[in-house]
């Protein structure tokens, strides 16, 4: 199979996964917050961080392992390859294995007057907070084969299991419809179990399937090869925990200020944002091993053309979605949630407005990774995101509201995206007048035309499910706008090409 069609296969593949993982992940967090109720669901969203953080470093720390396989794969070079993932998985385990402790270590101090939990769900916290500490292991072990998986583009097995992991959520929710024990303590505890699963999964089939995955140099490491990816990984982690720490802050600033019943909403913003992020990272995922093969065969000029390409895509993707449940976010979470927590429609809107300022050099991200000199990224965007924990609590320290946290969230978005120019044009030789030419100023008229459809429908029209029609009208004039302002030539044309190939990889699947 040939670059384009693959790439074209793993789409197709990826959004089925999407849509369906979707729908069942937002009607699960439904049943779970009105079987759990605000509180409870709170100190989950609170406690259980760690599982929003451990998605976090499985994509961040997956990418150093993609990044060596896919720029060895580009240089035909199979006994690098092993290196790379007996060295990796080596360097998982130490990582995986100091961060279980450090967890422990913290949680000694955390629940000591620290987080603002009512006292009679103190031990249950705790228990969950072991939970998520113990899955930590298993969850980081299976970073270098979802790395393997990604760098020979197979989306197919990603995607099973995936759904997988989904339809075993829903069952939990169900779940918690019929226990009678202690139902948060349930829930964790099943949650954690999940994690086990999936390494099971991703482990036995990497190690059948590919020549790669070769355990015999496991407790031989090269050491001069470690201490290149380790720094690597060392960088994507650092990076990561960056924007980790932001999110996870900000809930623990809120907490201070305001209580589970805030951290209830912000679990509830951060989840929608996730779920709608999924079209963008969908595209993305597709794209990237394209983006570290033509770096490794030396193609700069087609590695920076994608990561444009990836970036354009992305914010029209995520608007595509975002900006009209940004409009219709109160009919929505109505329907959605039914008994919605205050501060939720505010936090939603605010954090999809900080994801769509990401997307503005979202392929950036990739075509440095490609290059491998990342340090300087990522102390650089790494310490700005830091900065919105400061500035959120001389805020909320000075009397303002719960949302002015995620305003200054949106703000500084804005700035890492700058950087991520400024770096990109020194570490990978990117034109950024080329760059603002063919994808900033490519954006604007789109982007402005499916705000104002959304204005116009929201602000003149009041019936029932209104959502509905706001939805296909923006999607209409969206999509006329993309193609008639937003795409070059040559997009045009691989645009017409991807979605030929899509309709008959379909075709194949449904036969």
């Amino acid at each position: 199979m040939n670059a384009s069609n693959r790439v074209a296969f793993n789409t197709l593949i990826l959004y089925f996964r999407m849509f369906l993982t979707m729908g069942v992940t937002l009607y699960s967090t439904r049943l779970v917050l009105n079987a759990l109720g605000s509180v409870d669901y709170g100190i989950f969203n609170l406690v259980s961080g760690v599982i929003v953080m451990l998605s976090f470093l499985n994509t961040a720390m997956s990418i150093s392992t993609q990044r060596y396989l896919s720029y060895n794969q580009g240089r035909k070079d199979l006994s690098k390859q092993q290196e790379v993932f007996s060295n990796s998985l080596f360097l998982h385990m130490a990582i995986g294995t100091f961060i279980v402790i450090i967890l422990e270590i913290a949680g000694l101090f955390l629940f000591d007057g620290f987080l603002n939990i009512p006292a009679d769900r103190i031990s249950t916290a705790k228990s969950i907070y072991h939970f998520m500490s113990f899955t930590v292991l298993f969850t980081i072990l299976a970073v270098p084969f979802n790395g393997v998986l990604s760098s020979n583009e197979n989306m197919l097995w990603i995607a099973i299991v995936n759904i997988i992991q989904t339809l075993l959520k829903f069952a939990i929710a169900l779940l918690l419809y019929i226990i009678a024990y202690d139902k948060l303590l349930i829930y964790g505890f099943l949650t954690a179990i999940i994690a086990v699963i999936t390494f099971a999964l991703f482990a036995v089939y990497c190690l059948k399937k590919y020549p790669e995955c070769n355990l015999k140099g496991l407790f031989n490491p090269n050491i001069s090869f470690l201490k290149d990816i380790g720094s690597f990984a060392g960088w994507n982690l650092f990076g990561s925990l960056c924007s980790l720490g932001r999110t996870q802050g900000l809930a623990l600033i809120l907490n201070l200020f305001f209580g589970t019943v805030v951290n209830a909403a912000y679990g509830i913003a951060n989840q929608v944002g996730a779920q709608l992020l999924f079209f963008s990272n969908t595209m993305l995922k597709a794209l990237n091993p394209q983006i570290m093969k033509s770096e490794g065969a030396g193609d700069r000029k087609r590695m920076l053309r994608l990561s444009m390409i990836a970036s354009k895509f992305g914010l029209f993707l995520l608007s595509f979605f975002a900006i009209p449940v940004i409009f219709e976010m109160d009919s929505i979470l109505k329907v959605w949630l039914g008994n919605v927590p205050e501060y939720t429609i505010i936090f939603c809107q605010l954090v999809l407005i900080a994801s769509l300022t990401n997307q503005l050099t979202i392929g950036l991200q990739s075509a440095l990774q490609a290059t491998g000199k990342i340090k300087v990224y990522q102390i650089l965007v790494g310490g700005i995101l830091l900065l919105n924990l400061p500035i959120a609590y001389f805020l909320l320290k000075g009397g303002m509201e719960p949302y002015a946290v995620l305003i200054s969230y949106v703000v500084i978005e804005f700035l890492a995206c700058s950087l991520r120019l400024f770096v990109a044009n020194k570490m990978a030789n990117l034109n950024i007048k080329e760059y603002l030419n063919n994808v900033i100023l490519k954006e604007i008229i789109p982007i402005s035309t499916i705000i104002l459809t959304c204005y116009l429908t929201t602000h003149f029209l009041d019936f029932n499910y209104r959502f509905l029609f706001t939805g296909i009208c923006s999607a209409i004039t969206f999509s006329l706008t993309i193609y008639g302002f937003g795409l070059l030539d040559q997009e045009k044309q691989m645009l017409k090409q991807l979605f030929q190939k899509l309709l008959i990889k379909s075709k194949i699947i449904a036969a």
